[in-house]
């Protein structure tokens, strides 16, 4: 029997960026990680996420700390385990494309500051749109890894997600990531998925997913049955939820078995409690909110992931309109199918539920189109799997000749512009400092200032130690 002969499962521990990503809105500080860095480093993991997705914004806008040294600092810290990030294909980390010549700086400075696997994904699993960072990404030497985002509807059969894992291979990834966002992906349909993909490529498999609709254990127990090779778990403090199912639980799970991980749960259980008074301080304070822990079933009902869910409520209230909820949840679907049934992932999530609420709230539906829907619509973001609704896409951009080609062909090279740009040298501190300023111009404009007024707080008799850490 092949299940005999089955490797070792191997396990990513997401603690350090999307568990807190998703419980209490990616606040965990660097200095809360450091200390608890050299035991982790001791477990086995196959990979520890902590860079990328929302750490970089967050990084810069809440906690005032800079990405690029959070991630020096962990990489002398973990000297044995590999460094995973998120990585939004020509979005970078940011909303927009950018050109060719950004991504590939980006990837190469990812690489150069510690980063092993880069996880790539695309709102739309439009491949074209990941090209450019897998190339980079393989140039420096790094792992490439294709996530495709997970979503339900006609055009996503079996035979769509086989043909797709054997593009992703001839692209020259290095492993493929199934990244169900919403909570989705259900056990039997799991095991199908596996199979579809195991046949489409010869590559190693990894599986992310989130506890949103309460099923995703028993998705990963079929998925690795089936024959998928890693899964992304979370510590049990930062685990389920909206969170990933909890690494020891997992661990446990598959003891004794031909999947074994191996992994010891004393010290997980030291992992555990560390991460522990962080959980019961952001439940008092109100961080980690109690509506994110439980089952949220409406999930597999709308497609709708829990971020989503919580926008969708806020802007209902600043509208006065609560009432309306019902009705926005059964319009996204509707969206949906109108921008060519994409999967619902940042960014995508955010404009087709902006789109659902203006469309319930002006009590016509397109009345008002958000300049989000319009670029979607005019091809900017890239290809959908079903064609845009023709009538909805008139209505949006009138006779003008949508876009077919990979968006990006039509940016000029940006990273020169960036580079001269007034503000970067003014501040420029580091070379990273100009990847920083190109996603988050704002931001990064404020973190710089405030980066300045606190390193001229020092001690005079230190400055001039001080200076040669931040070489200008």
């Amino acid at each position: 029997m092949a299940e005999q002969v089955k490797k070792p499962l191997k396990i990513t521990e997401t603690v350090l960026r999307d568990a807190h990503q998703s419980l209490i809105a990616t606040r965990m500080t660097t200095e809360q990680m450091l200390p608890i860095v050299d035991t982790m480093d001791k477990v086995g993991y196959h990979s520890v996420e902590c860079w990328g997705g929302a750490t970089f914004d967050a990084s810069l806008r809440f906690l005032k700390e800079d990405p690029w040294d959070r991630l020096r600092k962990l990489r002398d810290g973990f000297k044995h385990t590999k460094l995973q990030m998120l990585f939004r294909g020509q979005n970078i980390l940011g909303y927009n494309h950018y050109s060719d010549d950004v991504v590939e700086y980006f990837v190469q400075k990812s690489i150069a500051n510690g980063i092993d696997i880069i996880r790539i994904f695309d709102c739309f699993n439009d491949l074209r749109n990941l090209e450019t960072a897998v190339k980079a990404a393989k140039k420096e030497k790094g792992h490439a890894q294709i996530a495709l985002s997970y979503t339900i509807g006609d055009a996503y059969t079996l035979d769509y997600w086989k043909e797709t894992a054997k593009k992703i291979e001839d692209m020259g990834a290095d492993s493929i990531c199934i990244k169900d966002m919403a909570g989705l992906l259900v056990p039997y349909k799991a095991t199908e998925l596996v199979q579809a993909l195991k046949e489409g490529s010869s590559l190693p498999l990894q599986i992310h997913t989130h506890y949103t609709s309460g099923v995703a254990s028993m998705t990963y127990l079929k998925a690795v049955e089936a024959g998928a090779d890693i899964i992304d778990t979370a510590i049990s403090p930062f685990s389920m939820g909206t969170s990933q199912p909890a690494t020891e639980v997992m661990v446990e799970t598959f003891k004794g078995t031909p999947y074994d991980t191996g992994l010891d749960q004393n010290i997980l259980s030291e992992i555990a409690n560390y991460f522990q008074p962080m959980r019961d301080e952001a439940l008092k304070s109100g961080l980690m909110n109690t509506k994110v822990l439980g089952v949220n079933i409406k999930t597999l009902l709308y497609q709708v992931p829990g971020g989503m869910l919580s926008n969708l409520v806020s802007q209902l209230k600043e509208a006065g309109a609560e009432d309306k909820y019902q009705a926005v949840l059964e319009e996204i679907p509707r969206v949906r199918k109108d921008f060519g049934e994409p999967p619902l992932v940042t960014p995508s999530s955010q404009i087709v539920g902006t789109q659902a609420v203006l469309n319930v709230l002006q009590g016509e539906r397109y009345k008002m189109i958000t300049k989000e829907s319009k670029k979607v619509l005019a091809g900017e973001f890239g290809q959908t799997v079903k064609p845009f609704n023709p009538e909805v896409q008139k209505k949006a951009i009138g006779d003008t000749e949508p876009i077919t080609c990979r968006p990006a062909d039509l940016i000029e090279p940006q990273l020169d512009k960036f580079k001269n740009d007034p503000v970067v040298k003014e501040y420029k501190q580091q070379d990273e400092d100009v990847l920083s300023y190109a996603l988050f111009p704002a931001v990064a404009t404020e973190f710089f200032k405030y980066r300045e007024a606190q390193q001229t707080k020092v001690d005079p008799k230190a400055a001039d130690t001080e200076n040669k850490a931040y070489p200008v």
